[in-house]
């Protein structure tokens, strides 16, 4: 059976947990993203998962709507296209900067700026770029150069080369993600399975949001660095 309820009290019925996403997903984007854009994009992917779900399919219409929500708030993303390219060339310093640091060692943005000899704008910069990567593209971040140039020269996204290479890159996150720490796992776990915010998380691990952000940015170069071998 079709889940059957009238649109306007589905979009109220989910427009908390719409709000709770998008508020998630700001904190990693600049300031000129506006969060009811990203509110109303969620909105729409909704709407068109409610028209598009199928129940024979296995899945609770909650879990569908919810990827479906997510999925239209990253496709907006993806066509404004925020990326400052100047930023590019610093952004594998910074990973290699968060990544050194000690488990208990929190770097703030002052540190990060004399470490790197930039600018304190600069920073937001990096950690925007950065961020716009794990979040919008994590399959391509986890790549090499040469084989995200490979990827780019392809396409079609449903080339059989790039489907099976992105069958074994999911097989080399997975045997990664089982080297983690056990609080790496609960970050990771907490923040895709169960869709909290980083505020949230640090509750739980009762940590600042800002200290998630960070590890949860450590942890995907740590697995970045895991699955291209340099680990």
């Amino acid at each position: 059976m079709k889940y059957k309820i009238n649109e306007e009290q589905l979009v109220m019925e989910f427009l908390p947990k719409i709000k709770i996403i998008a508020l998630n997903l700001k904190t990693t984007l600049p300031k000129n993203i506006e969060l009811e854009d990203l509110i109303q994009e969620g909105i729409i992917g909704l709407l068109q998962s409610y028209k598009r779900y199928n129940p024979e399919k296995g899945t609770s219409f909650y879990t569908y709507a919810l990827k479906r929500i997510k999925g239209s708030m990253y496709d907006y993303l993806r066509r404004i296209d925020w990326l400052p390219k100047e930023i590019r060339s610093l952004v594998k310093k910074y990973e290699d900067l968060i990544y050194e640091c000690k488990d208990n060692e929190y770097i703030d943005d002052n540190s990060v700026a004399e470490k790197l000899h930039i600018e304190k704008n600069d920073v937001d910069k990096i950690k925007f770029s950065l961020s716009k990567r794990q979040i919008l593209q994590l399959d391509e971040y986890f790549l090499s150069n040469e084989e995200e140039n490979w990827f780019e020269d392809i396409q079609e996204e449903n080339d059989p080369e790039i489907l099976a290479y992105k069958d074994m890159l999911h097989d080399k996150l997975t045997q990664s993600i089982e080297k983690l720490e056990e609080r790496e796992k609960l970050i990771l776990s907490l923040y895709y399975n169960e869709g909290l915010t980083f505020k949230e998380i640090g509750s739980v691990l009762e940590i600042s949001e800002s200290r998630v952000s960070q590890l949860h940015s450590v942890i995907l170069v740590k697995l970045k660095k895991m699955i291209q071998g340099s680990e």
